[in-house]
């Protein structure tokens, strides 16, 4: 039977009851915040932030506060958890930033996990697991591409380069601009073996069992030969749980260093053409909030969601019950109640209005329900 009050809610707000139900299952307790922060916590992380463009307004005792753009700053701050402790939280919380590719301040529903303390590689599958089953809740037709910040460096860090060309080749590796990166190594002086790697970081990507032989074989054992492990063994760990052709590598997925430091991570489905999930190991985030703990998570941003809703219905209801003044109101309800009882929605008034959408038309005569009309 349809379930009218689940079709009476948003895309995102159904998706929220989701999530929520999936993060209880797995141990991880409702974390709730205030809307205002001080205003010198986004300042001091705004590289960290979606958008710089924050709301702003002054407390009545002169400090200067802001409706929170971001959940994720929020939770560190406040955190307790420390080195042999561990949080595990999610949310559900409003943040006010301007949406992707808008013009104005909105309010977005945003849904995140998170996990801070002292985290071993099982903490890392276990996010990563919520992580491609939200997209799962969202969509059967998706895919989590995961990418390691430390690997990165460490090829980077065997380059010899500014931190000037340094960035530029990292913005290549996020666009996989192959030829500009080919360029800024030759311009660098650059080794042949150290442009050999940072090509394979350029290229690769798709299911972990044809990635990993290749960065086994192209990517410098000394440097990167324990991450690899790591990555390995967790892949290995996931790859049981997620469907087949779900999870890739992607080293194109590249967070701002100052805050993120191990695996990174972007979730995708069918239908949005941007990411509509992102998250990673936030270990430096902590250190430079002073905090002597890990920490990993991620947001699904739910505005995105509406580039899925459905076309407006060419109707307002499914079906309207005319019934006269001389109707007791127990034999409205009582008709209201029968043609309501497979799921369609019913709206009952004594004559009908101008412009009216429905499928089916119906007249309560005395103790019968007559159809009028109905849209084939």
């Amino acid at each position: 039977m349809k379930d009218l009050q689940l079709t009476c809610l948003r895309e995102d707000e159904k998706a929220t009851l989701r999530l929520r139900a999936l993060f209880a299952r797995y141990g991880y307790r409702p974390y709730r915040m205030s809307k205002f922060e001080e205003y010198d916590l986004y300042v001091r992380n705004k590289s960290f932030l979606l958008s710089d463009h924050v709301i702003t307004f002054t407390d009545t005792d002169g400090k200067l506060m802001a409706l929170k753009p971001d959940v994720t700053l929020s939770i560190v701050k406040n955190s307790k958890a420390s080195e042999g402790g561990l949080e595990k939280v999610f949310y559900n919380e409003n943040v006010y930033r301007v949406s992707r590719g808008g013009e104005s301040f909105r309010e977005i529903m945003q849904v995140g996990a998170e996990c801070i303390g002292e985290i071993d590689e099982y903490g890392l599958c276990e996010v990563l697991l919520l992580a491609a089953k939200s997209l799962e809740t969202l969509s059967h037709s998706f895919v989590l591409d995961l990418s390691h910040m430390g690997i990165l460096a460490a090829v980077l860090d065997g380059l010899g380069l500014t931190d000037a060309s340094r960035a530029e080749l990292l913005a290549c590796i996020g666009d996989k601009n192959l030829h500009t990166a080919r360029e800024i190594c030759r311009r660098e002086g650059v080794s042949p073996e150290g442009e050999a790697a940072l090509e394979l970081l350029i290229t690769s990507y798709g299911e972990p069992s044809r990635v990993l032989p290749l960065l086994r074989k192209g990517l410098p054992k000394e440097s990167c030969g324990a991450l690899l492990d790591q990555l390995e063994r967790i892949l290995d760990a996931l790859s049981p749980a997620i469907p087949e052709g779900r999870l890739h590598v992607d080293f194109s997925v590249i967070h701002d260093c100052r805050y993120y430091n191990g695996l990174v991570f972007k979730g995708f489905i069918e239908g949005i053409p941007t990411g509509i999930l992102s998250g990673g190991q936030y270990d430096a985030l902590m250190q430079r909030m002073g905090k002597r703990a890990g920490g990993v998570g991620f947001a699904v941003y739910l505005d995105l969601l509406e580039e899925l809703a459905k076309p407006r219905t060419d109707y307002d209801v499914d079906a309207v019950l005319l019934y006269g003044e001389e109707d007791p109101p127990a034999k409205v309800a009582s008709a209201v109640e029968r043609l309501s009882a497979d799921g369609k929605s019913v709206r009952a008034q004594r004559g009908l209005q101008e412009d009216q959408r429905y499928r089916e038309l119906w007249r309560l005569q005395g103790e019968e329900v007559t159809l009028l009309e109905a849209d084939a």
